[in-house]
């Protein structure tokens, strides 16, 4: 890991990418704005939104749940989900994304005063990012699972399982293919069935607390699902 400070010494990265360039080439056509994070469904993010605010709320606060001090935003982009989720729960946040422009844009500008409240910003990709041990209270990852392979998922959940606090939890909301797996050829992700999800969990030693289809959105869209484990 090496620090830069052009973010208030907030920035840590892996300057291992070679063998991700054709995937960061891709990203970088990408606007830095909940449009180009949300592709061209845009009209969908607010009942998005929703849908997670209402599905975190059953596993944070309160006797046995998680706590409300420290989430880490997985994939974040630009900081959608940190924003509207993710920081009107959390004390502080931390937040990891493969591309630096996404995050220099989060703490230069969409995330405004919040951005005080960011802890540290990973620029990795997560087969290779190894969180901090018991840091959060809550890993979110939402639309970037699709983006591993099952071996780098399940190791990457191990890794999270250790980097929780007492009771935290992860939460995987990705796209779900309706029966086996199908590959995205827009951006090349694994679009997997929810069994086989569960089953990379399991193979990861996490148990599953609840699991939820996101509601509201068109039917021609493929469905999207929330996992909360721990």
């Amino acid at each position: 890991i090496r620090c830069t400070s052009h973010i208030h010494g907030k920035f840590k990265t892996n300057t291992r990418f070679q063998k991700h360039q054709n995937k960061t080439k891709d990203l970088r056509n990408i606007l830095t704005s909940e449009e180009g994070m949300m592709g061209d469904f845009i009209e969908i993010s607010e009942i998005d939104l929703e849908g997670s605010r209402a599905f975190l709320k059953k596993f944070v606060g309160g006797p046995g749940k998680a706590g409300t001090k420290c989430a880490l935003d997985c994939g974040c982009g630009i900081g959608r989900v940190s924003k509207n989720v993710l920081f009107p729960v959390f004390e502080t946040l931390e937040m990891a994304d493969m591309m630096e422009d996404f995050l220099n844009h989060a703490h230069e500008c969409y995330l405004g005063d919040d951005a005080d409240r960011v802890e540290c910003y990973y620029c990795y990709n997560l087969q290779d990012f190894t969180p901090p041990l018991n840091k959060y209270d809550v890993i979110w990852m939402q639309w970037v699972a699709c983006h591993l392979t099952d071996k780098d998922l399940m190791e990457f959940l191990i890794r999270c399982k250790a980097s929780l606090r007492p009771n935290g939890i992860i939460v995987i909301k990705d796209n779900m293919a309706r029966q086996g797996c199908k590959l995205d050829p827009i951006d090349s992700s694994l679009i997997r069935h929810l069994d086989i999800v569960k089953n990379i969990i399991y193979k990861a030693g996490l148990e599953i607390l609840g699991v939820e289809r996101q509601q509201g959105f068109p039917e021609q869209i493929i469905p999207v699902w929330m996992i909360a484990m721990k």
